[in-house]
């Protein structure tokens, strides 16, 4: 007979309990811990892209409502503007057609870069820290977010090692396009969903090639079919991703759906079992990605090309913005190695789309021999091919000198959509084509014992030192005048009004469209910086007519002469504001030729009355 206590009847299962208990707190307390260890390496990698970016971005950070992209500060205050619009969804005031620049007609949303995914989802950081802190937080996280979007591809879909990947997400985070992109362009440098939608497209690809089924009565195994369910989740994900592309930059969708089609292509005659065993499954999956995107973008999409102020062509000259064949082993002159002199060989610094290097392009090459006749290293040189031939437009140019020889751009150019897209920036494209092809060699290389282990990565190495990106030049701009900065405005512009800065604001000199966006876009200006149909034929155009009142102030502000001013001029003056729906017009002492610009305006509306720093005049 056993010597021990009789265990009460409840005894075991509040035992049991209390064990489950403690086993299911330490999870809990340690989940955090474990995760951390588990993606260390990720994470780490995270973290250098993040300081990368913040360092090629430091000189906005100090002051980022003072200072500016040196570079290309127009487009800074363009997109600084479609930030605070954004933000006003978070305020209930949004629309695709918005009546904050352009009054009266107003400017469509779709039709210009507004990167609007973007400016809602930081509309907090907008409205609490206003938008330069938007704009430089966006230049930064988008550089760090593509370059992280690509490592992870690499890694987790390809398979590669962390270090061949950290090599390749650099490459497509921080090479020569996308910092030469960063100096304003927000809308080309959010390509952190283009990972993510070709990661959905092999799935789907995946999904749609039938799997081996079980051997029936006869011996045979038999396929079992695409897994639909699989191949839906991913079409719906793909939908859902292209959506929100479409609402941050069209332009970088337009060119990863030509570079997949183009692979894909590649694949499927290299791999015709597997087109034909998965393209009638995979088309399936596209199609119900199309159809579900097109519930959602259908209307938007008609709103941009038909829609009120809406442009269904592209503005931009083809035979312009083609990239110059010799800027491609040329090194960026944003770059290490790069010169100043190499800049005339693209149409400004916000376009080094191609400054790749000979280093670079000549490792790419021989990793690309080195790997054989495998279908993707395949796949990704014909679309590396194709993509960098259609960058040189429709006639090639070498050194400056146009060769009279057509480029492939001349059999697609006037098509619809793809004239909107700018020859060069097809080149972005070509980036993390090449990254793809050093992901492949250094990976093989890592996983070899032979010399290939440290050669083929010291050679990456030492072609991508060239290009090592070096910080953005900035420089710091005037403070928003008083009148605007302290809320003053409001004195003379009712809610929702409109607000005439003088000069108003045009696409080469847009800064009166800060006054806007210091203020939240609470109120509306005329004229202003946008495409709109204001060209030869109601085609796309940046800007508008200048009113007759417009034009003469913009003339005083130049030359600083101050004209006769007449009945017939006020008369014109007062049909102006009319037609504008104007509340009040401003000056600051900070304007060019303020004094002459003061007395034209008191001759037109009479005497004005000072608020803050500012001249207004109601009319």
């Amino acid at each position: 007979m056993s010597s021990a206590a009789p265990t009460a009847p409840d005894a075991a299962p509040d035992q049991a309990f209390r064990l489950a208990d403690q086993v299911n707190r330490r999870p809990r307390a340690t989940r955090l811990l474990a995760a951390v260890r588990r993606h260390r390496a990720d994470l780490l990698a995270a973290l250098l892209f993040a300081v990368l970016a913040g360092w090629l971005t430091h000189g906005l950070w100090p002051d980022p409502g003072g200072r500016t992209l040196a570079l290309n500060p127009e487009d800074q205050t363009l997109y600084e503007w479609f930030l605070a619009v954004d933000a006003r969804a978070w305020l209930g005031h949004f629309d695709l057609l918005t009546d904050r620049l352009n009054a009266p007609d107003g400017v469509n949303m779709m039709a210009n870069t507004t990167v609007i995914a973007l400016g809602v989802l930081l509309a907090p950081v907008t409205l609490l820290l206003g938008a330069p802190v938007t704009f430089a937080l966006l230049a930064a996280a988008n550089l760090a977010g593509t370059a992280l979007a690509w490592y992870l591809l690499f890694h987790r879909t390809l398979r590669a090692r962390r270090v061949a990947a950290a090599l390749g997400g650099g490459l497509c985070g921080f090479g020569p396009g996308m910092v030469s992109q960063t100096n304003s362009h927000l809308h080309m440098t959010a390509q952190w969903l283009v990972p993510v939608i070709i990661w959905l497209v092999v799935r789907l690809l995946r999904a749609a090639d039938p799997r081996p089924g079980t051997p029936d009565g006869t011996g045979r195994t038999r396929p079992t079919g695409p897994d639909r369910r699989r191949l839906f989740t991913s079409a719906a994900g793909l939908a859902a991703a292209v959506t929100v592309q479409v609402f941050i930059g069209e332009e970088v969708l337009f060119l990863a759906a030509v570079t997949l089609l183009v692979m894909a292509i590649s694949y499927a005659v290299a791999d015709r079992d597997l087109a034909r065993r998965a393209l009638p499954g995979f088309a399936g999956g596209l199609a119900i990605a199309a159809g579900l995107a097109l519930l959602v973008l259908g209307y938007p999409l008609w709103f941009q090309f038909a829609g009120p102020q809406g442009v269904a062509d592209g503005m931009f000259t083809p035979a312009y913005f083609s990239a110059d064949l010799s800027s491609w082993w040329t090194v960026s002159p944003l770059s290490v190695a790069g010169s100043a002199e190499s800049a005339r060989l693209t149409t400004g610094p916000a376009e080094y789309n191609t400054f790749l290097g000979w280093p670079l392009l000549l490792v790419a090459a021989v990793c690309a021999i080195r790997a054989g006749r495998r279908r993707l290293v395949l796949a990704c040189v014909v679309a590396g091919l194709v993509m960098g031939a259609l960058s040189l437009g429709p006639e090639v140019v070498l050194g400056g000198t146009r060769t009279a020889i057509p480029g492939p751009y001349a059999l697609i150019g006037g098509m619809p959509v793809v004239d909107g897209a700018l020859p060069m920036r097809f080149a972005l494209a070509v980036l993390p084509i090449v990254a793809t092809l050093l992901v492949l060699a250094v990976d093989r290389a890592l996983r070899s014992s032979g010399r290939a282990r440290r050669l083929v990565p010291l050679a990456v190495g030492v072609a991508l030192l060239p290009i090592f990106p070096t910080p953005l030049p900035t420089t710091g701009r005037p403070a928003v005048p008083e009148f605007i900065a302290g809320g003053h405005w409001r004195q003379c512009v009712p809610p929702g009004g409109v607000l005439v800065p003088v000069p108003l604001p045009t696409p080469r000199e847009p800064w009166p469209m800060r006054w806007a966006t210091a203020a939240d876009a609470g109120f509306g200006l005329p004229e202003g910086f946008f495409i709109g149909p204001y060209g030869r034929g109601g085609t796309a155009a940046m800007g508008t007519f200048k009113q007759p009142t417009s034009a003469l102030l913009a003339d005083v502000a130049r030359r600083g002469d101050q004209p006769a001013i007449g009945d017939e001029q006020r008369r014109q003056a007062a049909r102006d504001a009319d037609f504008w729906g104007a509340s009040c017009v401003a000056l600051t002492d900070d304007a060019p030729h303020a004094e002459s610009l003061r007395a034209t305006l008191e001759q037109l509306y009479g005497p004005p009355t000072r608020i803050a720093d500012a001249w207004t005049w109601r009319v």
